[in-house]
């Protein structure tokens, strides 16, 4: 995972002359749980059909030129590592941050299992 070329794609878009701000979020696995258990790391499963289809979904949205996933799964990640990078271009703060928002609520609501591991399981 390289966030740095996911942006130099985003300066490659076409339409890059149109945006007036890239909005990134970075997700890193963190040392515990939503519940407070301390947490050695996570693996993470993407349903990547959904995942295109959710991004192609919000692409249409007003303002927005391109919105770029790219997500570590598959291999046991430890406390500290980078989970996910997502990254929107698009015309004004008012487009662009709902839709950060949006994008990164259904990709972790409906598009991801995680499975945390604990240092001292229930």
């Amino acid at each position: 995972m390289n966030l740095n070329s996911l942006l130099d794609k985003i300066k490659q878009h076409p339409d890059y002359d149109k945006a007036g701000m890239i909005l990134c979020h970075n997700g890193i696995v963190r040392n515990t749980s939503r519940d407070g258990r301390e947490v050695t790391g996570l693996k993470i499963i993407v349903d990547h059909d959904r995942l295109q289809s959710v991004i192609n979904t919000f692409k249409k949205k007003p303002g927005i030129i391109e919105i770029l996933v790219e997500i570590n799964e598959d291999k046991n990640l430890r406390v500290g590592d980078d989970v996910m990078y997502l990254i929107v271009a698009g015309d004004i703060r008012d487009n662009v941050i709902p839709v950060l928002n949006d994008t990164l609520n259904a990709i972790k609501k409906d598009l991801t299992k995680k499975t945390e591991f604990f240092k001292h399981p229930a």
